[in-house]
């Protein structure tokens, strides 16, 4: 008789249980507890929303579901960041917004984040068939070592007895019968109709000036990256729209990570830019536009001769050149957080819309709920907003107004913007001749863009499913109201010294990848700047001496971390190397009596 396979030996802790105020979505209206999972694996996903990280995650679990169908679930944790996260309607909404096709636990007092010591979206918690987290993961890029550990599971807990194969818990939504499905951006064309990317659908929809006929729809309406005519060609969650000089119309494919191009006569659709794999860190910034990765375009817009990109996956904006049919960096560094100045130096954070004029470009810079623009010159300015926690819905002096979440932004004709502050259900306005915010229009739900119809402002209300046509008032309504920071605690520590430590267990069948010199990299800063006595900028070791000011009561520490691993086989010539990197927003307070030590998991477990 065969002795049954040895278990690899792996840290195990009893996974604490399933809570969330806002109750259980896509399970017919069932209560779920841990135990209903035992016998499977179980992956937890902490994901919110607003986070274009998080929704790369969703893309990558995807395959990792139809793989292994009848032995793992995953499980979706919501826990917000903005205040409109925390509404259960949204949740539900978004749900059905980005084909989450897994149980979802509406979490938005962040219960069991906090049970899960969990510090940064999106983080993925892995749970064997008896109940214990085995392995935790920061970011995004960790599939490939998570499948090989849930298969090790497969094979450990059928030796063992554990494994329970079977249906998971998913129950899907009922479809719901509306011309649009949570669409994204709209575009007037030159004949007067209108079209909108319809996303949840996979489709591009030609609407007629009522903006509620519809005259054809472009696209399959199933995930997909294929040219051709309006019924093969096929899109995976499209949302910018911008008309070139020529008459087409260039499509942001956002999860396709590519360029398309629509020709509005025949209805063909090909593509300009874009490989259909996503950007990483190493990968290339520059070259022939079909041979360039990219990172979630949003949205697009013509600006200087160039098609400017919004790429919210790496908050940078790129450009692509039509006449030479190259793609390159524009602006920002790829670090996510708010910084004027050069381009080249400048930080952003999920750029989602964009809106040019003669002389500047106006962005939407969603997670710090900012509008932004940059000059011809390639400086980068802001017009409203402070950073990654302060949000709100409030008029009045642009350095004191505040949006929540704005996805859009729009070019009036007198010099001033309209902006789609998204979360706070409004259209907002701001006018660079006075320096002055103020509120065009409420109770919209999620609008994501506006486009000018004549002397009306049509409205892509994405939560309704529906464009909304408003007269441009001559006078906006101010609205006064308070300040919201972010649901999320902070993290109290101790004034002075605090160590920090990045924990990265390279995962089974890994090394560290140091053919090159170093395979880490750590970059540490602070909003404001004066948080951080000590331990500022890069360096190659995962865990560092800092030194915070006493006389700064609270702040942010912005966290970048990098690892590199390859798989580790002796026969393998050519060996897979894969590249894990996250970045930390980490609310602190300054307390005496609070932690001083800071652990951030990339990768493994926390045992410090």
């Amino acid at each position: 008789m065969n002795a049954a396979p040895s278990a690899p030996r792996r840290a195990r802790v009893r996974a604490p249980e399933l809570i969330g105020k806002g109750g259980w979505i896509n399970t017919g209206g069932k209560d779920l507890k841990l135990a209903d999972f035992r016998g499977r694996a179980l992956i937890l996903d902490f994901w919110t929303f607003c986070c274009i990280n998080c929704l790369h995650v969703l893309d990558e679990l995807r395959e990792l579901e139809e793989k292994h169908p009848d032995t793992l679930v995953v499980v979706g944790v919501h826990s917000p960041k903005f205040v409109h996260e925390a509404e259960h309607q949204a949740v539900v909404d978004a749900v059905e917004r980005y084909g989450v096709a897994h149980p979802v636990l509406d979490d938005p007092e962040l219960a069991t984040w906090k049970q899960y010591a969990v510090r940064a979206w999106p983080t993925l918690a892995v749970i064997d068939p008896e109940g214990y987290v085995v392995a935790q993961h920061a970011g995004e890029g960790h599939v490939h070592a998570i499948e090989r550990l849930v298969t090790e599971l497969e094979a450990e807990h059928e030796a063992k007895g554990t494994l329970r194969r079977g249906d998971g818990p998913y129950v899907p939504p009922e479809p719901e019968p509306t011309s649009l499905r949570f669409p994204g951006k709209a575009l007037l064309l030159p004949s007067g109709n209108l079209l909108v990317s319809d996303t949840t659908r996979h489709q591009l929809v030609e609407l007629e000036e009522d903006g509620e006929t519809v005259v054809r729809r472009i696209g399959s309406g199933t995930r997909g990256f294929a040219d051709g005519g309006p019924r093969e060609a096929s899109f995976n969650e499209p949302q910018g729209l911008a008309l070139l000089d020529d008459g087409s119309v260039v499509v942001a494919d956002t999860v396709n990570h590519a360029l398309r191009r629509l020709d509005p006569a025949s209805g063909e659709v090909t593509t300009l830019a874009g490989t259909g794999r996503q950007w990483w860190q190493g990968s290339a910034t520059s070259g022939p536009a079909r041979e360039v990765d990219l990172s979630s375009p949003w949205d697009v817009a013509l600006f200087a001769g160039k098609v400017w990109i919004a790429m919210a996956g790496v908050h940078q904006l790129w450009t692509y050149d039509p006449v030479t049919r190259t793609v390159a960096v524009a602006a920002g560094t790829t670090n996510e957080g708010l910084v004027d100045g050069p381009a080249a130096e400048a930080w952003f954070a999920q750029p989602s819309g964009l809106a040019a004029t003669a002389d500047r470009l106006w962005l939407a810079d969603s997670e710090t709920s900012a509008l932004r623009w940059v000059y011809g010159d390639g400086q980068v300015h802001t017009a409203v907003g402070t950073g990654l926690f302060d949000f709100g819905h409030r008029d009045g002096a642009a350095d004191q107004a505040l949006l929540q979440h704005p996805l859009g932004v729009t070019a009036l004709p007198d010099g001033s913007v309209a902006v789609a502050d998204t979360y706070n259900h409004a259209l907002r306005r701001y006018d660079p001749a006075t320096g002055e915010v103020t509120t065009l229009a409420t109770d919209l739900r999620e609008p994501s863009d506006a486009v000018l119809v004549g002397e009306d402002i049509v409205v892509v209300e994405s939560a309704r499913h529906r464009l909304t046509r408003l007269r441009l008032p001559e006078e906006a309504v101010r609205v006064e109201s308070v300040a919201h920071r972010t649901r999320r605690a902070a993290t109290e520590v101790a004034p002075g010294r605090l160590s920090l430590d990045v924990i990265f267990q390279a995962p089974a069948g890994q090394k560290l990848d140091t053919r090159y010199g170093p395979s880490t990299c750590l970059l540490v800063s602070s909003t404001p700047p004066e948080l951080l006595l000590k331990g500022e900028g890069a360096d190659t070791d995962l865990s560092r001496e800092l030194e915070l000011n006493p006389a700064v009561p609270e702040g942010v520490l912005h966290v970048s971390a990098m690892a590199a691993s390859c798989d580790d086989d002796p026969a393998t010539e050519y060996p897979a190397c894969h590249v894990h990197q996250q970045d930390w927003g980490v609310p602190l307070r300054l307390t005496e009596g609070g932690t001083d030590r800071l652990p951030l998991v990339l990768a493994g477990m926390d045992e410090g």
